[in-house]
């Protein structure tokens, strides 16, 4: 589903960029409603109109898509923890978590639980070290 709608959204993000393109500005736009007579299809107010109003519906319609591809998108997510393993949430809303211990433990407990080492002994040339 979310991808039949990104193909309508981006086909719509260049359709309205064409349409931008072809409307007349001060600078004289891509050259529609040339400066010669009425001769041509639409009169210059004509195509004025039409080419407004379809920057309108395309605008209309990209609005449309761009809120159905951010429902879409929050439809999907899933909450991840960056923390690994079983770390329990604080009850209340903005309390902070228990210091002692709480029935989780979290990563405080979990690194306190970890076996230490001694610091390796280096092999080569010390530096010596005034007292």
């Amino acid at each position: 589903m979310q991808h039949v709608v990104i193909v309508i959204h981006l086909m719509l993000v260049l359709s309205l960029i064409g349409v931008v393109l072809l409307q007349r500005s001060e600078g004289g736009g891509l050259g529609i409603g040339g400066s010669g007579g009425g001769g041509g299809f639409m009169s210059s107010r004509g195509t004025t109109n039409m080419l407004t109003r379809t920057t309108a519906i395309l605008a209309g319609l990209f609005f449309v898509t761009s809120l159905m591809l951010s429902i879409l998108a929050a439809s999907n997510r899933k909450p991840t923890s960056i923390i690994p393993g079983g770390q329990s949430a604080p009850s209340v809303p903005g309390a902070p978590a228990p210091l002692g211990g709480g029935e989780g433990g979290g990563l405080l407990k979990q690194l306190q639980g970890a076996p230490t080492t001694p610091p390796a002994t280096p092999s080569g040339p010390q530096v010596p070290q005034s007292k």
